[in-house]
């Protein structure tokens, strides 16, 4: 792998960095992938950058994960994620990781493989797409700076979307997510003009989940960045996502990520949550 550690920090004024220190860059795609693309991330990790405890929490969606260390360029494909991935033990044996994280419902497009097939595996990406995934591991080889790899990841990706999603699709995502998971199937189906169980079938389909799991990954997800404001109380949160109490809420979140809110809280440099998707 040839790119520059030095040039994550010298990315084009046009993209959009959420994120970059000395060592890594967090980076919105393009607006034509936007819709598909939640971000891309190049990490060169250094020794013990992140605990072996670091822990993924579920945010519903595909993560393409390409990493080099002493055994060889590798990449894997973690399907969408309904359960936290522990993940910290691998990254610190990388000199250079390249993730792709999709929208939810994004990495159909790409392959039209059924999700729910895909669900919470992790699979050798060679497995479920070999020519992009031969195609992208050139990319990372002859890449010589991180925009040079970001601008060709996203050309190869673009002539590779063999189809876009349904519109009901879209318009129930949407409103899941500007909702912040706080809808009922039925207020769903109401908003899109289409059945909960044609919906339900093209959630699993397309996402790998149906609406309702989706919907309580989204509200954990604005849990845990609720959480993360330190001075909030659990009361507040609880409030905030309307749960019933804080017992209901308190019994949900360790359901999706199996800690509870404060030992959450009590680790929190331990866990990974998504901030561009929601």
């Amino acid at each position: 792998v040839m790119i520059d550690k030095n040039s994550v920090k010298k990315l084009s004024s046009y993209r959009t960095v959420l994120s970059c220190g000395e060592d890594f860059a967090y980076v919105l795609p393009n607006e034509s992938l936007s819709n598909l693309i939640s971000n891309f991330t190049i990490t060169f990790p250094s020794k013990k950058m992140i605990s072996d405890a670091y822990t993924i929490m579920p945010h519903g969606s595909v993560t393409l994960v390409f990493f080099h260390n002493a055994n060889g360029l590798h990449s894997l494909l973690f399907g969408p994620t309904t359960q936290p991935q522990k993940v910290g033990a691998i990254a610190n044996t990388c000199d250079i990781i390249f993730i792709i994280e999709f929208q939810p419902a994004g990495f159909f497009p790409f392959t039209k493989i059924n999700q729910k097939t895909l669900t919470d595996k992790i699979i050798p990406f060679s497995s479920i797409d070999d020519t992009l995934d031969q195609s992208l591991r050139h990319l990372l080889i002859t890449s010589t700076s991180a925009e040079g790899l970001l601008n060709a990841v996203e050309k190869k990706l673009l002539s590779h979307i063999q189809l876009l999603y349904p519109n009901e699709l879209a318009l129930a995502l949407i409103s899941i997510i500007q909702t912040q998971g706080m809808i009922t199937s039925s207020e769903i189906s109401n908003c899109v003009f289409y059945s909960s169980r044609h919906l339900n079938r093209l959630f699993n389909v397309y996402l790998g989940m149906s609406m309702k799991a989706f919907s309580r990954l989204v509200r954990i997800n604005k849990a845990i960045d609720l959480l993360n404001q330190t001075s909030y109380s659990l009361a507040f949160v609880c409030e905030k996502l309307q749960y019933y109490d804080v017992s209901h809420f308190v019994k949900d979140f360790k359901i999706v990520c199996g800690i509870t809110p404060q030992e959450y809280r009590e680790h929190m440099s331990d866990f990974y949550n998504e901030i561009a998707k929601y």
